[in-house]
């Protein structure tokens, strides 16, 4: 960006001078000076009000060159012919002679060692493109520095893209131009300062903008009325660029630059949340004067542009917009009357998109479906808004609530799942679908009995039950019983639990359902076993299900599976290939952020590692698994069948140490992170006691399940899970 408060280039054609502090940007400025030692042409790109101007002078001031530095401000010019006058006029004195300009450039910058700074010539990147050719073929010892928005793209250069300021950055920028003011900034301000610097994105233009407020609204007052940014962040320094003095105007400047076509795809891609890609800009900003075949050269002219930066993912290239832009370009789409049209096609693809990973989820690419889902969590968010805000729409709002069962209970989203699928059953219309209603009630059901609260789950059961019966559903009905059986496990009635279970699986076998809730299904019937005392039974119900989650690359059903097949292997004194079992079970639940199943392992291999002859790190284990059991839900469901083995894990433990040095040790495991504690289960190693630090937790709350024991010895077991695909597969295990 040219600094709020930087006036423009200073007569002698320097850099303009620093009238405040230049904070942050220490990264940034290493980067572009490596690369002008190694380049003689550097373009520094980035969005509007980013700060691009202010770091190429911070730059170019620090740069030992021979013949200093020329600065050429070109904002202000409009007429493509006037661009080699402006640079001679930047160099020094003005030729009068009746020479072409270009060629008094190119005698003048013969032999001369010198940074040429062009900064802002986005709107008239084909002269300047030209002229840099010229002049770097002609001046052997030039380097050229260009600043804009777009690259130059010609041969040579070297490309350095600045990012918006990260929030710590952004807020010491906000304190310091607070404090410029004379307004002080306590402590009770720096969560809304935080906060404000975010959903400003981080850009420097911004920031200053809202700190220039601060004598007349709080931090938390400039919070409150963000939501109608560019009417609030005007007023900027009356030294600075005509184009900063008002966020909207620095933005406007790249709309201004824009082709139609561009235009209109910056408009449509405002209704997209964070980040998308290729596919879903084709599918939902084509059309209606933009073909679908075209968007991609037009996005990349607003790639080049940066009104928006390209990122690589787990699940590919995507594209964002700061915030800011996307204001922008929303506000044109309004404008436009399309933004209704825009909105339904964005709410169509990632309904579309959810049904397809729905029905994927069972198959080898499970993996990638769970980082789609999380790549795409955004856009899903403003799909659902968007539909259950709609009278005549909320039938889809509950099918897309509900299709991503697999993403709420396999992927540690359990608060906002519930979120949305309370929402979506209280709201009726006469365009509700049935099948889509009852879907979402028997996930909501499954949901509150994952997070241990029974109340809800029952009510939604019941009245799931109760429709799909009316309305002879017969798909409902066997999700309605098996949720049914569900409860019934974790609150310890496990006669009614297998009768249940063994009922919807049955069901399940009549309406040719097979995906992962049905393999689920099973695994819960072997807890249901292993609970009356049955090993056996249960171990060959999870090998029939280990085998068919193999046949068909399905992961996390498995990992369940593997759990009571542990705890099996523990009972029959064989604790190497449990410990083996468990590895194998921990690592595929930590791979989808499934806390339950993370928390159920560590639980179970404390108790392996008890038998193996080491009770300080089975203290550990069990201080790790219960400093994570608050984010899962209910502890051990307040079950006495789930409570048995820990019970006995820790009674022996601290007959061993002593109840001060068990103390010690689960402390020490309370301690850790969870990835760390993962690691360390994983492989009691050094580097796994000091693993870094995994994100911030996702979901207040996470998962549930259990453990399968008997009721003679410890044990733990797989919590319940599953749900309902989009198609029939075939026929399924259904031992009885």
């Amino acid at each position: 960006m040219r600094d709020a408060q930087a006036p423009g280039a200073p007569e002698n054609g320097g850099p303009p001078p620093e009238l405040n502090a230049f904070v942050g940007r220490a990264a940034e400025l290493d980067a572009l000076s490596r690369t002008l030692d190694a380049a003689r042409l550097v373009t520094l790109t980035g969005a509007g009000g980013v700060g691009k101007s202010r770091l190429a002078a911070r730059a170019a001031a620090a740069r030992p060159v021979r013949d200093g530095v020329c600065w050429v401000d070109l904002a202000a010019l409009r007429d493509p012919e006037l661009l080699d006058y402006a640079v001679l006029e930047a160099l020094g004195p003005a030729d009068h002679t009746a020479r072409l300009p270009r060629e008094t450039l190119l005698d003048d910058l013969a032999g001369r060692e010198l940074l040429l700074v062009l900064d802002g010539f986005e709107h008239l990147v084909d002269v300047c493109a030209d002229l840099v050719t010229e002049l770097l073929r002609r001046s052997a010892a030039l380097r050229v520095l260009a600043v804009g928005r777009r690259p130059l793209r010609i041969t040579g250069e070297r490309l350095v893209e600045l990012p918006p300021l990260d929030t710590d950055a952004a807020a010491e920028l906000f304190a310091d131009r607070a404090a410029g003011q004379g307004v002080a900034l306590a402590e009770r301000h720096r969560a809304d300062v935080r906060e404000l610097c975010r959903r400003l994105d981080g850009v420097p233009l911004a920031v200053e903008l809202a700190a220039g407020r601060l004598r007349a609204l709080s931090p938390g007052q400039l919070l409150e009325r963000l939501d109608d940014r560019f009417r609030l962040l005007t007023g900027g320094d009356r030294g600075g660029p005509d184009r900063h003095r008002a966020l909207v105007t620095a933005v406007g400047w790249s709309h201004e630059l824009c082709t139609p076509a561009e235009r209109l795809l910056w408009s449509r891609l405002s209704v997209f949340a964070g980040a998308f890609d290729l596919e879903a800009a084709e599918y939902v900003c084509g059309g209606e004067g933009l073909h679908a075949d075209d968007v991609l050269d037009v996005l990349s002219e607003l790639l080049a542009q940066s009104v928006l930066s390209r990122e690589e993912t787990a699940t590919g290239v995507r594209y964002r917009m700061l915030e800011t832009v996307r204001a922008y370009g929303a506000d044109w789409l309004e404008a436009t009357g399309d933004a209704e049209r825009l909105r339904r096609r964005h709410r169509d693809w990632f309904v579309g998109l959810a049904t397809w990973c729905e029905l994927d989820w069972f198959s080898p690419r499970q993996g990638e479906v769970a980082a789609r889902m999380e790549a795409e969590l955004p856009n899903l968010r403003r799909a659902l808004e968007y539909s259950l805000g709609e009278p005549d729409q909320t039938h889809l709002g509950q099918y897309l609530a509900g299709s991503l069962w697999f993403y709420w209970a396999g992927c540690g989203r359990l608060a906002e799942g519930r979120h949305w699928l309370e929402r979506s059953v209280r709201l009726y219309s006469e365009s509700d679908n049935e099948q889509s209603r009852l879907k979402a009630l028997w996930v909501l059901s499954y949901v509150a009995i994952l997070q241990g609260d029974r109340v809800p789950a029952l009510a939604a059961l019941q009245e799931c039950r109760e429709e799909a019966e009316r309305a002879a559903n017969a798909v409902a009905v066997a999700y309605a019983e098996h949720r049914s059986g569900c409860l019934a496990l974790v609150t310890d009635d496990v006669e009614r639990a297998e009768t249940l279970l063994r009922s919807a699986l049955d069901r399940y076998r009549e309406i040719g359902e097979l995906n992962s809730n049905v393999l689920m299904g099973q695994v819960e019937l072997a807890m249901t076993r292993a609970f009356q005392g049955d090993l056996p039974d249960a171990v060959r119900l999870c090998e029939d299900v280990r085998q068919v989650c193999e046949d068909h690359g399905e992961r996390w059903t498995r990992s369940y599976a593997l759990y009571v097949l542990a705890y099996a292997a523990w009972h029959d004194e064989r604790p190497s290939q449990a410990r083996e079992l468990l590895v194998d079970c921990l690592a595929g639940a930590h791979g989808f952020h499934d806390l339950l199943g993370c928390v159920l392992a560590l639980e179970l291999l404390a108790l392996v590692t008890l038998t193996e002859g080491d009770p300080a790190e089975a203290a550990v284990l069990q201080g790790a698994a219960a400093a994570q059991w608050p984010s899962v839900g209910l502890p051990l469901f307040g079950s006495a069948y789930y409570h048995a083995p820990h019970e006995r894990c820790e009674t022996a433990a601290r007959r061993a140490l002593g109840d001060e040095r068990y103390g010690r040790c689960a402390e020490e495991g309370a301690g850790l992170t969870r990835d760390a504690a993962v690691a360390r289960a994983l492989g009691w190693t050094e580097a796994a006691r000091t693993a870094p630090a995994p994100p911030a937790p996702r979901d207040g709350a996470r998962h549930g399940g259990g453990t399968a024991p008997d009721v003679r010895r410890p044990a733990a077991s797989p919590a319940h899970r599953g749900g309902e695909s989009a198609g029939r597969r075939g026929e399924g295990p259904y031992d009885r």
